[in-house]
This record gives C-alpha cells, structure tokens and sequence, in this order.
C-alpha cells in the first residue's frame, strides 16, 4: 500500500447527541408613549411578549462499533483480497450486496489496469450512491483490495496478507455508515467508493526498476473514466488503516496541500465529540495514496485518515504489510472513534 515520501520514491464518549429544540423566550420591552387630553401628559406601558426561537433539530446517530467489527472480520474470513483471485470476487459480491442491503444505488465499474511487473489485473471498483439524483454530494472512500505479498515481514514474505486494518478497516467503517444512512437519511448526497488495486504496488528494494504510480491503480482509473460525467462532490475523505489500538490520526501533508479547510473540518469534529486523542493536530509528511489522485486527476478536494506511527521507520504501524495486519491488530475503539467522528461531520453538512 501506501508508503511514506521521505522513506519510498514511488508510494507512499462521545453519546449520542439527540439534540432537542431549544425555546428561548425573549422579552420585548415596548415603550408606548401616548397622548391623553393633556399632550404633556404621558402614560408608559410596559408590554412583555414571548417570542419562540427554534434552533434547528440535528439527530447524529450512534456509529456502532461492534457491527463495524463484524464488517472487517466478514471480509477477512474470505481470505486476502488479492485481485484476479476467488476471495477477491466472493468479497466483490458481498459488498455489493451489503450496500444494496443499505438500499444505496450500486454499480461495479470494471476495468484492466497492468501492475509494476506488468500483471494485467481485473479491477471492480464498487461505487454506492445515496440519493444519486442529488447534485450536493460528499464522497467517502476506501481500498478493499489487499497486498498480495507480505513484503515488511521477515518470514513468508511472497505470501498475501489479511489486510484486516489496511484495507477491511476503513471498508468497515464506511459500511457502518452506510447502515446508519439508511436508518437516519441526511439531507446530503453520499457517495461511497470502495476503489481496488490499490495495494498491488512496488515493493521496496524489488530488482525490477523503481517505476512511479504503481499503487492505487484503481483510484487512477476511476480519476480517468468516473462513473458520472462532470462528477462534483463538495469534498473526499479517504479511510485508511483506521483499525488499530490506539492509533493516532496527524493531519498529513497532500491532505493539507490539496483540501487543507476539509482537514479542519474533520479535526474539529473529532475535537467537539471527545476525540482528539485519536485525531491528533501535529501535521506530517506527505504520502501517496488514493486521495492523491482524485485531488490531482479528478480535481476533488480530498484528505486521507490514517493511522500514523512516529515510533515506525515507515511511520506507518508496525504490522503494515505484514502478516500480523489480521484481526488481533484491529480495535472497535477506534473504528468508533473514526465513524463518529465522519458521521458527526455528513449530518452537519448544509
């Protein structure tokens, strides 16, 4: 998957708020000043009139972080998610059927992409839209695909991994809320993007040669060829690796070079609902990832939420790419948090 700038050339409590409408009562003073048979003389009425003042009703709903739990371990169970592979179509048709579950509008685009070693893979990028005839959208988005070799690790390194927090979390993440869409219906278009081929890139020290933009194949295609034509969402917001214990979330440098008012709105959420142990304000280096290039090919603001590691030479977590990203790395705890934290920004969207 991703990898740091600086480090590869080529890759990178809070309840529920029911708020209740406020009545203020307001008191208006009148001085009525009025003429009786003597014009110098005048009587002082004194009128107090209640005014009603309704603040307007915003139900945010409880991100359960339980189902999001189920979400990454359904996709696990089936396998690594490696393009051109049998888990990764059963897994391709269990989304698409959870999201139709959501009664969102889905549709598969498919297409050929050629990978560093110029493997011809078979992308399905998963594409769900809620109230698609709206023209004001947001557009979240994920990888599902997983790294078909194990190329951090020091033992079974030609072997897929599970890709339970790099890939499955930040899919999970985005099902939950497509669940509570459905539930609650914002007023907003949602358009979710599960994007494939992300993870297939280069690995470091290959004896091919370093070549660029061998990850994230299927978000390039999708900044080719979108499925809508002059396709304009307000912003994007990019869930990666947002599964582990304790992970921390800096505001990282494309997302700042490209949408930098998106990234404090985000912030800003995650602060007001209790979260800024997770979602930290240090900003950090730069990395490519699928935001990259919808903010460079498709022209849409995007930021990217992930798990940031200064203890790592990779400042990713310490099992990126490797066989120990299965589901003892992942922690409902932080899917809360990070699902909280986007559904408090989508139902606060006008």
């Amino acid at each position: 998957m991703k990898s740091k700038s600086n480090i590869f050339l080529n890759k990178f409590y809070r309840p529920d708020r029911f708020l209740k409408p406020v009545r203020s009562v307001i008191i208006i003073t009148l001085l009525l000043f009025f003429s009786c048979n003597n014009p110098k003389e005048k009587q002082e009425i004194i009128t107090k009139i209640p005014v009603i003042v309704e603040e307007t009703n915003i139900s945010i709903p409880d991100f359960n972080s339980d189902s999001a739990y189920y979400f990454v371990k359904k996709q696990v169970d089936f396998g690594p998610r490696v393009p051109n592979t049998k888990p990764h179509k059963q897994c391709s048709e269990y989304l698409v059927s959870k999201l139709k579950s959501f009664n969102f509008t889905v549709t598969v685009q498919e297409g050929e992409v050629y990978t560093f070693n110029n493997s011809k893979l078979n992308l399905n990028n998963i594409i769900a839209a809620y109230k698609p005839e709206a023209t004001d959208r947001i557009l979240l988005f994920a990888h599902w695909d997983t790294r078909p070799f194990a190329d951090q690790d020091t033992k079974d390194k030609n072997f897929p991994i599970d890709g339970a927090s790099d890939g499955a979390s930040g899919v999970a993440v985005l099902l939950e809320v497509a669940r509570q869409i459905n539930l609650s219906n914002p007023t907003i278009g949602i358009d979710i993007i599960f994007f494939d081929a992300e993870d297939f890139g280069q690995p470091d020290g290959s004896m091919t040669e370093r070549q660029s933009d061998t990850y994230c194949l299927g978000s390039q295609y999708w900044a080719r060829h979108p499925h809508k034509a002059n396709y304009r969402p307000r912003f994007g917001i990019l869930l990666d690796m947002v599964g582990g214990k304790n992970a921390t979330f800096t505001k990282e440098g494309t997302s700042l070079n490209y949408a930098p008012s998106v990234a404090r709105k985000v912030w800003a959420a995650a602060k007001k609902i209790g979260y800024s142990n997770y979602f930290s304000t240090k900003s950090t280096d730069w990395i490519t990832d699928d935001h990259l290039y919808i903010n460079k090919i498709a022209k849409i603001p995007s930021i990217d939420i992930i798990q940031y590691d200064e203890s790592t030479r990779s400042n990713f977590a310490a099992y990126w790419h490797t066989h120990n990203d299965n589901m003892s790395a992942i922690d409902a705890a932080t899917l809360k948090a990070v699902g909280q934290t986007l559904l408090e920004v989508i139902y606060r969207e006008k």
